[in-house]
């Protein structure tokens, strides 16, 4: 008795488009540790493993690797902080002076 190999038809698993691009940088927090020991960022969903860092660290990373599943990085910085998160704050107190002054 042979065994004959079938083809698939109809049947294609194709992965989508990757949300990043080698040599491109990207800010990042390291949420988790793999099994490695490497950190692990998640960019629009795609798993991005990044050597020496650790859950907790805001980083800039340059991927150097892309397959169908995840990504690798390298660290290449500090995550760039936002000036504009600091504003809100701001504003809210300046909000609470002017509330008082309607109260009098």
């Amino acid at each position: 008795m042979r065994y004959e190999r079938r083809e698939r038809r109809g049947f294609v698993r194709r992965f989508p488009p990757k949300p990043v691009e080698i040599g491109k940088e990207y800010d990042v927090e390291i949420e988790e540790t793999s099994r490695r020991g490497e950190g692990i960022a998640r960019i629009k969903g795609l798993v991005t493993f990044v050597p020496n860092a650790k859950p907790g660290d805001k980083v800039k990373i340059k991927i150097t690797r892309i397959s169908r599943r995840f990504a690798e990085a390298e660290v290449v910085g500090e995550a760039e902080v936002a000036e504009e998160a600091e504003e809100p704050a701001e504003e809210v107190e300046e909000a609470e002076p002017a509330e008082e002054a309607k109260e009098e």
